[in-house]
Protein backbone atom coordinates (compact mmCIF):
# COMPACT_ATOMS: atom_id res chain seq x y z
CA UNK A 1 0.00 0.00 0.00
CA UNK A 2 1.72 3.09 -1.09
CA UNK A 3 0.34 7.01 -0.59
CA UNK A 4 0.75 9.22 -3.81
CA UNK A 5 1.73 11.86 -1.41
CA UNK A 6 1.11 13.59 2.14
CA UNK A 7 -2.38 15.02 0.99
CA UNK A 8 -3.50 11.56 -0.50
CA UNK A 9 -2.53 10.41 2.89
CA UNK A 10 -4.16 12.44 4.97
CA UNK A 11 -7.20 12.28 2.78
CA UNK A 12 -7.42 8.60 3.40
CA UNK A 13 -6.77 9.18 7.13
CA UNK A 14 -9.47 11.64 7.94
CA UNK A 15 -12.07 9.43 6.15
CA UNK A 16 -11.09 6.62 8.67
CA UNK A 17 -11.04 9.21 11.59
CA UNK A 18 -14.36 10.66 10.52
CA UNK A 19 -16.66 9.56 13.53
CA UNK A 20 -14.69 12.08 15.41
CA UNK A 21 -16.50 15.11 13.51
CA UNK A 22 -18.98 17.13 15.54
CA UNK A 23 -16.97 16.49 18.94
CA UNK A 24 -16.93 19.87 20.60
CA UNK A 25 -13.45 18.66 22.70
CA UNK A 26 -11.59 17.70 19.87
CA UNK A 27 -7.84 18.80 18.79
CA UNK A 28 -5.68 17.92 15.96
CA UNK A 29 -2.06 18.23 16.69
CA UNK A 30 0.58 17.99 14.57
CA UNK A 31 4.02 16.52 14.59
CA UNK A 32 6.53 18.94 12.55
CA UNK A 33 7.25 18.80 10.02
CA UNK A 34 6.62 15.93 7.82
CA UNK A 35 3.04 15.52 10.11
CA UNK A 36 1.69 18.95 8.88
CA UNK A 37 0.37 18.34 5.45
CA UNK A 38 -1.44 14.81 7.00
CA UNK A 39 -2.97 16.73 9.47
CA UNK A 40 -4.14 19.34 7.70
CA UNK A 41 -6.41 17.13 6.05
CA UNK A 42 -7.13 15.28 8.97
CA UNK A 43 -8.62 18.47 10.53
CA UNK A 44 -10.30 19.55 7.39
CA UNK A 45 -12.06 16.30 7.42
CA UNK A 46 -13.18 16.89 11.29
CA UNK A 47 -13.97 20.58 11.04
CA UNK A 48 -11.33 21.81 13.16
CA UNK A 49 -8.26 24.04 13.61
CA UNK A 50 -5.03 22.42 13.39
CA UNK A 51 -2.04 23.16 15.77
CA UNK A 52 1.26 21.55 16.60
CA UNK A 53 2.86 19.45 18.88
CA UNK A 54 6.31 20.23 20.14
CA UNK A 55 7.65 17.38 22.49
CA UNK A 56 11.61 15.55 21.79
CA UNK A 57 13.02 12.78 22.94
CA UNK A 58 16.20 12.92 24.89
CA UNK A 59 18.46 10.42 23.52
CA UNK A 60 20.73 8.19 25.16
CA UNK A 61 24.51 8.98 25.21
CA UNK A 62 25.87 7.08 22.35
CA UNK A 63 22.75 6.40 21.52
CA UNK A 64 20.02 9.10 20.20
CA UNK A 65 17.63 6.63 18.98
CA UNK A 66 17.27 4.87 22.17
CA UNK A 67 14.64 7.52 24.41
CA UNK A 68 15.34 8.27 28.01
CA UNK A 69 12.75 11.00 28.40
CA UNK A 70 11.41 14.10 26.39
CA UNK A 71 10.70 17.70 26.52
CA UNK A 72 7.85 19.45 25.28
CA UNK A 73 7.43 23.32 25.35
CA UNK A 74 5.52 23.31 28.45
CA UNK A 75 6.32 21.60 31.95
CA UNK A 76 9.74 20.19 33.35
CA UNK A 77 10.81 17.27 31.06
CA UNK A 78 10.33 13.48 31.89
CA UNK A 79 12.99 11.39 32.51
CA UNK A 80 12.84 7.49 32.91
CA UNK A 81 14.56 7.10 36.10
CA UNK A 82 15.11 3.47 36.10
CA UNK A 83 17.05 3.70 32.64
CA UNK A 84 19.14 6.13 33.85
CA UNK A 85 19.39 4.41 36.99
CA UNK A 86 20.63 1.07 34.98
CA UNK A 87 22.56 3.20 32.49
CA UNK A 88 24.40 4.75 34.94
CA UNK A 89 23.82 8.80 32.89
CA UNK A 90 24.82 11.26 35.02
CA UNK A 91 22.09 14.17 35.52
CA UNK A 92 24.49 16.74 34.30
CA UNK A 93 23.70 14.80 30.44
CA UNK A 94 20.46 15.69 31.44
CA UNK A 95 20.37 18.92 31.80
CA UNK A 96 22.12 19.70 29.18
CA UNK A 97 20.24 17.48 26.55
CA UNK A 98 17.22 18.64 28.02
CA UNK A 99 18.12 22.53 27.75
CA UNK A 100 19.00 21.82 24.00
CA UNK A 101 16.22 20.66 23.11
CA UNK A 102 13.87 23.16 25.05
CA UNK A 103 15.65 25.90 23.13
CA UNK A 104 15.09 23.60 19.88
CA UNK A 105 11.46 23.76 20.12
CA UNK A 106 11.02 26.87 21.72
CA UNK A 107 12.57 28.55 18.40
CA UNK A 108 10.38 26.46 16.60
CA UNK A 109 7.22 27.39 18.43
CA UNK A 110 8.08 31.31 18.12
CA UNK A 111 8.47 30.62 14.33
CA UNK A 112 5.63 28.06 13.37
CA UNK A 113 2.99 29.96 15.93
CA UNK A 114 4.38 33.66 16.46
CA UNK A 115 3.37 34.86 19.80
CA UNK A 116 0.00 32.61 20.08
CA UNK A 117 -0.04 30.27 22.80
CA UNK A 118 -0.06 26.45 22.69
CA UNK A 119 -3.54 24.65 22.65
CA UNK A 120 -4.90 23.59 26.35
CA UNK A 121 -5.11 19.98 26.49
CA UNK A 122 -6.67 18.74 29.60
CA UNK A 123 -10.01 17.23 28.76
CA UNK A 124 -9.65 17.45 25.01
CA UNK A 125 -10.10 14.76 23.28
CA UNK A 126 -6.58 14.85 21.58
CA UNK A 127 -6.01 13.49 17.37
CA UNK A 128 -1.64 13.58 17.30
CA UNK A 129 -0.96 13.04 13.52
CA UNK A 130 2.62 12.52 11.59
CA UNK A 131 2.87 11.32 8.31
CA UNK A 132 4.41 7.41 9.08
CA UNK A 133 6.36 6.23 12.12
CA UNK A 134 9.43 4.07 11.91
CA UNK A 135 11.10 3.26 15.37
CA UNK A 136 7.88 4.95 17.49
CA UNK A 137 10.37 6.64 19.83
CA UNK A 138 9.66 10.36 18.98
CA UNK A 139 6.04 9.44 18.82
CA UNK A 140 6.33 7.65 22.15
CA UNK A 141 8.03 11.01 23.61
CA UNK A 142 5.14 13.01 22.35
CA UNK A 143 2.37 10.85 23.48
CA UNK A 144 3.73 10.65 26.98
CA UNK A 145 4.32 14.26 27.10
CA UNK A 146 0.32 14.63 25.88
CA UNK A 147 -0.91 12.54 28.74
CA UNK A 148 1.07 14.75 30.97
CA UNK A 149 -1.34 17.11 30.08
CA UNK A 150 -4.12 15.11 30.83
CA UNK A 151 -6.61 14.48 27.53
CA UNK A 152 -9.66 12.80 28.24
CA UNK A 153 -8.83 10.87 24.90
CA UNK A 154 -5.41 10.08 23.29
CA UNK A 155 -5.65 8.86 19.97
CA UNK A 156 -2.36 8.62 17.66
CA UNK A 157 -3.10 7.97 13.71
CA UNK A 158 -0.78 8.30 11.32
CA UNK A 159 -1.00 6.19 7.41
CA UNK A 160 1.59 3.81 8.15
CA UNK A 161 3.61 2.47 10.99
CA UNK A 162 5.96 -0.87 11.19
CA UNK A 163 3.86 -3.97 13.07
CA UNK A 164 6.18 -4.21 15.80
CA UNK A 165 5.88 -0.47 16.56
CA UNK A 166 2.28 0.05 16.37
CA UNK A 167 2.05 -2.46 19.34
CA UNK A 168 4.30 -0.37 21.35
CA UNK A 169 2.45 2.45 20.79
CA UNK A 170 -0.83 0.88 21.80
CA UNK A 171 0.77 1.30 25.13
CA UNK A 172 0.50 4.68 24.96
CA UNK A 173 -2.49 5.91 23.43
CA UNK A 174 -6.32 5.40 24.18
CA UNK A 175 -6.92 4.07 20.35
CA UNK A 176 -4.77 4.13 17.09
CA UNK A 177 -5.96 5.01 13.28
CA UNK A 178 -3.16 3.51 10.98
CA UNK A 179 -3.92 2.37 8.04
CA UNK A 180 -0.57 0.37 7.23
CA UNK A 181 1.50 -1.91 9.00
CA UNK A 182 3.58 -3.82 7.44
CA UNK A 183 5.96 -6.47 9.55
CA UNK A 184 8.63 -5.64 6.75
CA UNK A 185 9.40 -1.81 7.05
CA UNK A 186 12.39 0.20 6.19
CA UNK A 187 11.41 3.75 5.73
CA UNK A 188 8.57 5.79 5.98
CA UNK A 189 9.16 7.12 2.33
CA UNK A 190 8.99 4.05 0.89
CA UNK A 191 5.14 4.27 1.21
CA UNK A 192 4.86 7.13 -0.40
CA UNK A 193 5.12 8.08 -4.51
CA UNK A 194 6.11 12.06 -3.76
CA UNK A 195 7.73 12.45 -0.28
CA UNK A 196 9.56 15.72 -0.08
CA UNK A 197 10.65 17.55 2.71
CA UNK A 198 8.24 19.65 4.37
CA UNK A 199 9.56 23.21 4.80
CA UNK A 200 9.35 26.06 7.65
CA UNK A 201 7.30 27.94 4.87
CA UNK A 202 4.78 25.24 3.84
CA UNK A 203 4.35 24.88 7.89
CA UNK A 204 3.18 28.48 8.61
CA UNK A 205 0.96 28.55 5.53
CA UNK A 206 -0.49 24.98 6.31
CA UNK A 207 -1.37 26.83 9.93
CA UNK A 208 -2.12 29.85 8.36
CA UNK A 209 -5.32 28.07 6.02
CA UNK A 210 -6.66 26.18 9.26
CA UNK A 211 -6.87 28.81 11.28
CA UNK A 212 -8.86 30.95 8.80
CA UNK A 213 -10.97 27.66 7.59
Amino acid sequence: MTFRDRTDAGRQLGAALVHLAGRDDLLVLARPRGGVPVAAEVARALGVPLDLCFAHKIGAPNNPEFAIGSVTETGAPHIDEQVIQNLRIPFSYIQEEAAIQQANIARLALRYRGSRPPPAIANKCVVLVDDGVATGSTAHAALRALRRSNPARLIFAAPVAAADTVQRLAADADDLAILHAPSAFFAVGEYYDKFPQVSDEEVIAFLGISARS
